[in-house]
């Protein structure tokens, strides 16, 4: 890199190249003729000749589901579905229901540990229904829309 520095003017009053403003003009310059060869020329980036194993598959965490809700009755639970507030939102064919203001349930096919996460805690426009339903009446809407979307 060739870099041609000019100055105009006297060097200082006293003709010496070593007063500060000429001291200070040096290290500026030193400085940038530095950081003007940071940066310059190629970019390399290393890049691997061989891959030793495999990059694991993207895994879907443990479904967790508490013991009280993990055996829900599907019968009693299409009742709840039909009395709960259920349809009004949620489209489910096997209950009738053409609800559009939660999810398809059919197209959505949600687990049972999604299914009971939301209906004990909400999301979105969907209010928690814990505290409102016991915990076999949420067991078992749990368990019937898994059955009913083969979830």
């Amino acid at each position: 890199m060739d870099v041609l520095l000019l100055v105009a003017g006297p060097a200082s009053e006293t003709g010496r190249l070593d007063s500060a403003p000429v001291r200070r003009l040096l290290v500026i310059a030193a400085l940038a003729l530095i950081a003007g060869g940071c940066g310059a020329g190629e970019t390399v980036t290393p890049t691997p000749e061989t891959v030793v194993g495999t990059v694991p598959a993207a895994t879907q965490p443990a479904e967790t589901v508490p013991p009280a809700y993990a055996k829900g009755d599907p019968v009693a639970g299409k009742k709840v579905f039909l009395t709960a507030g259920c349809t009004a939102c949620h489209t489910l064919k096997d209950a009738g229901s053409t609800g559009t203001v939660g999810p398809n349930l059919d197209d959505a096919k949600p687990p049972l540990g999604l299914v009971l996460d939301r209906v004990l805690h909400g999301k979105n426009a969907m209010p928690p229904f814990k505290g409102q339903l016991t915990t076999t009446q949420i067991a078992d809407v749990a368990a019937y829309v898994v059955k009913a979307t083969q979830g």
